[in-house]
């Protein structure tokens, strides 16, 4: 059987250059097609192809210019954009590198030369928990001088916080004063940072290019990568549409809490999360709330900006920024005074936008309202279910978020949304939110510890369920907290049947309210000190996920201490062995 022929008949060649070009391509292996590829753009680059008066030849290939790209990431978000600047970079006519700031050798950046930085703030100002230790060596006395090396950064935050974008802007002022050149203004995103990020990273690399660049082509060819793996920057991904299929308080009716655990069904087969991913769910806003707002900003009628305002925006977020929108969409004189007075931050705590608009009446319109607001995001989720025990399904752990500040009932957008409005039949959207940061050993044998109160339990219930379904011969013992005993046990008959299926190894808990004195997680810690040691001496792993401001941290100190009293440690000892963990991937979180 003849071979078909490689070029098409229209190719800008005769019947007979045709055939020999066919002959020589023919037998070229996929590593030869790609020099020549690259030799023809060089050629071109030089001046053209050679003509038989004066051969000319052709350029050599240039290398790749290096390039690191450094994240520091909480939720994800960084380390995502991070995929994008190397993706896009690989096209350009880098060679680049990406580092999570946990694994950075800051002793070692001096010898970058060229450096982008992507940092998220995670709560009030802070760096994200992986990134503590290396953001405190660059920021310390010690951190190395960075003459030479040329770097841009770009922060994500949220506004809803004070300290918008802190860690990024740090950075940003630290690698100046360590004697960086900042090749391009620093960009601060905030949760709707696909559409600055992506325009961002272009310019940057094209900042970044080095000058000869811009004089002609560079062709870029990774032999590592299969054909079609080069994908073009991707900020999203679309979300899909599920089911309910089970909608349970989990808490008794005598709590003062709810949590509810959502059972989600797929159309098609499951998307491929794994344990200790997200759902993140695209809610509702209260419909009450945004009649509310409506009335206040005189446009009860509008029944485009009704349906905008409960699918598309953010209601609820006031900050500063959207306090500054509001004056410069309406010029409102006494909210401008608030301003410039610098109380704006203080006024905004434990308000909404609904506040605003009626403390500060103006004539609004529809566009106004737009422009003041930022779109309404979706909520992440730890994944409570592993598709190893439930097949095409998803269920997640919710507890419905209620408050009063400043004489004003308020909700949780997310939370509530589902509690109140969502029963089963109902259909949401959302999309997998992937966490490789939080994930079980690669050997099935290695012993887990879980520590998660309240609904920081649910990623371990996934744990659970995937380590029995696959028949892991590793122990799992899990940490467990809330309030009461009685009421707030969450997943209380499934941990007592793992107990005695053997999936679980044991379980201690601690129900702060059933007794005088509270009564934590790291309480527990504490206690079972000894035999927590010996477990990670012999390799176990070890998991937080729940709340960022005081159980996570508290739970760090109360391992420190068990490592400082059990090993006979001093507290420099125990903290670099906690460290040592943190740093072998051993010591994992997911907190919020």
């Amino acid at each position: 059987m003849s071979r078909p022929a490689l070029l098409p008949r229209t190719a800008p060649f005769g019947d007979a250059e045709r055939a020999h070009l066919d002959a020589a391509l023919g037998s070229t292996t996929a590593l030869q097609r790609a020099w020549l590829a690259g030799f023809l753009a060089g050629l071109d680059a030089a001046g053209g192809a050679a003509t038989a008066e004066a051969p000319a030849p052709a350029a050599p290939p240039r290398a790749a210019e290096p390039l690191t790209i450094v994240f520091a990431s909480e939720s994800g978000n960084s380390e995502k954009l991070a995929g994008d600047v190397s993706k896009l970079a690989r096209k350009t006519g880098f060679k680049p590198k990406v580092v999570d700031f946990a694994d950075l050798d800051v002793a070692a950046l001096g010898k970058e030369k060229r450096l982008i930085v992507i940092a998220a703030t995670w709560g009030e100002g802070e760096p994200p928990a992986r990134a503590v230790r290396a953001y405190g060596e660059i920021m310390g006395e010690g951190a190395p001088r960075l003459d030479g090396v040329e770097f841009g950064v770009l922060a994500l935050g949220d506004t809803s916080y004070a300290e918008f974008c802190a860690i990024g802007k740090r950075l940003d002022d630290r690698f100046e004063a360590l004697g960086a050149k900042r090749v391009l203004p620093r960009v601060d995103c905030d949760l709707d940072f696909d559409k600055p990020a992506a325009a961002w990273i272009k310019d940057a690399l094209k900042a970044l290019a080095p000058a000869e660049a811009a004089a002609g082509n560079v062709v870029a060819v990774d032999f590592a990568r299969t054909a079609g793996g080069d994908e073009e920057v991707e900020l999203s991904r679309e979300p899909v549409v599920v089911e309910v299929i089970e909608h349970v308080n989990l808490n008794s009716s005598r709590s003062d809490k709810e949590t509810i655990h959502l059972a989600l069904a797929f159309e098609d087969a499951a998307p491929a999360y794994e344990p200790g991913d997200s759902l993140e769910l695209y809610p509702e806003n209260d419909p009450a709330l945004v009649d509310q707002i409506l009335k206040a900003a005189g446009l009860e009628g509008d029944s485009v900006l009704r349906q905008a305002l409960l699918a598309e925006r953010d209601i609820t977020t006031l900050s500063a920024a959207t306090v500054e929108r509001f004056v410069k969409a309406t010029g409102h004189e006494e909210a401008r005074r608030l301003i410039e007075s610098n109380e704006v931050r203080a006024w905004i705590e434990g308000r909404h936008l609904v506040d605003l608009i009626e403390t500060y009446p103006a004539k609004l319109t529809a566009q106004h309202l737009s422009d003041i607001t930022r779109p309404l995001p979706p909520r992440a989720y730890s994944i409570a279910s592993s598709r190893a025990e439930v097949g095409d399904e998803a269920h997640l752990t919710i507890a419905a978020v209620r408050y009063t500040t400043h004489d004003r009932a308020r909700t949780g957008v997310a939370s509530v949304h589902v509690a109140d409005r969502i029963r089963t039949g109902a259909k949401l959207k959302v999309r997998v939110k992937p966490n490789k940061h939080f994930r079980l050993p690669a050997n099935p044998a290695t012993d887990i510890i879980m520590v998660g109160p309240g609904t920081g339990v649910a990623p371990f219930r996934a744990f659970v369920q995937e380590r029995r379904a696959t028949e892991a011969p590793g122990r799992n013992w899990l940490f467990f907290g809330d309030r009461h005993f009685t009421h707030d046990f969450l997943y209380q008959l499934e941990w007592q049947e793992a107990l005695e299926d053997g999936s679980l190894a044991r379980i201690d808990v601690a129900f702060s309210r059933d007794q005088p004195e509270k009564i934590y997680v790291q309480d527990r810690i504490w206690e079972q000190r000894r035999e927590l040691v010996s477990w990670l001496d012999g390799g176990a792993h070890f998991y937080v996920c729940g709340d960022a401001k005081a159980m996570a941290k508290d739970v760090r100190a109360a391992l420190v201490r068990a490592f400082a009293d059990v090993k006979g440690l001093d507290a420099a000892a125990a903290e670099a062995a906690v460290a040592g963990l943190e740093r072998s991937h051993r010591y994992q979180q997911d907190v919020y």
